[in-house]
């Protein structure tokens, strides 16, 4: 059994799937509530690996949350050691900008619903999509995107926003979508950030949309995200 080190940003931004596969594999996370004050630890050694969540603030809201820098601090340590992390939309960004990219406006706009994402020529050759389609359907909520970092290598791609996933080594995946998702995740979300509904454009679905066959597609996002997940999981140690 081995501790993974969890950092939340929202109230419904949890591990959802990731939980259920972690508890399954002999895995504890600990999860720290940023949100609710919870300080960014000085350092990841207890555990072993780092998981960055979702949430609806910027990275580049140091300014409002000076929690950020410290976080941001913290993942580039244990990137830098080489240790399993895995980041999530703004868990990615982090990444991204912790390693010294840039986190921007997504040039198409939100990208918010299911929307497929495609294997780039670099991620036809990784072994984190090994296995996987060439497509697939995944579950997005983001209006900013991330540049990548030096070393990044591009995974995934979208037509609606071109970083979808990148990774760093062995043992660092960062993914712009939401392969964590629940179909009560999906719900909440529609309810809590009903707000962001409101923008306008190509790549923002409407509650219907994004709620139509909503069992179906998290069921087959679930049987994705098992395996996208599994080569993680195995780089934890016990």
């Amino acid at each position: 059994m081995s501790n993974i080190l969890v950092l939340q940003h929202h109230p419904e931004e949890g591990l959802g799937l990731l939980e259920e596969i972690f508890l399954e594999s002999d895995h504890h996370p600990t999860i720290h509530r940023l949100d609710l004050g919870v300080p960014v630890p000085k350092n990841s050694n207890a555990y072993s690996g780092l998981v960055i969540m979702g949430g609806p603030m910027s990275a580049n809201d140091e300014d409002r949350y000076p929690w950020l820098s410290d976080e941001m601090q913290l993942i580039r340590a244990t990137i830098k050691a080489e240790k399993p992390t895995l980041g999530h939309c703004l868990g990615a960004q982090l990444i991204a900008k912790a390693m010294g990219a840039q986190v921007i406006a997504n040039p198409s706009g939100p990208e918010i619903g299911w929307f497929p994402v495609q294997k780039t020529v670099a991620g036809r050759r990784s072994l984190w999509l090994k296995g996987l389609p060439e497509s697939f359907l995944l579950f997005h909520w983001h209006g900013e995107t991330f540049m990548l970092p030096e070393g990044g290598i591009p995974i995934l791609a979208s037509a609606i926003c071109a970083n979808q996933a990148f990774s760093i080594g062995q043992h660092c995946l960062a993914l712009q979508g939401h392969p964590e998702v629940t179909e009560t995740i999906v719900r909440s979300w529609t309810l809590a950030m009903a707000e962001d509904l409101k923008n306008t454009g190509v790549g923002v679905q409407s509650v219907d949309e994004i709620t139509r066959d909503l069992a179906q597609k998290c069921a087959s996002l679930a049987d994705i995200s098992r395996q996208l997940y599994a080569r993680w999981v195995e780089l934890l140690t016990h």
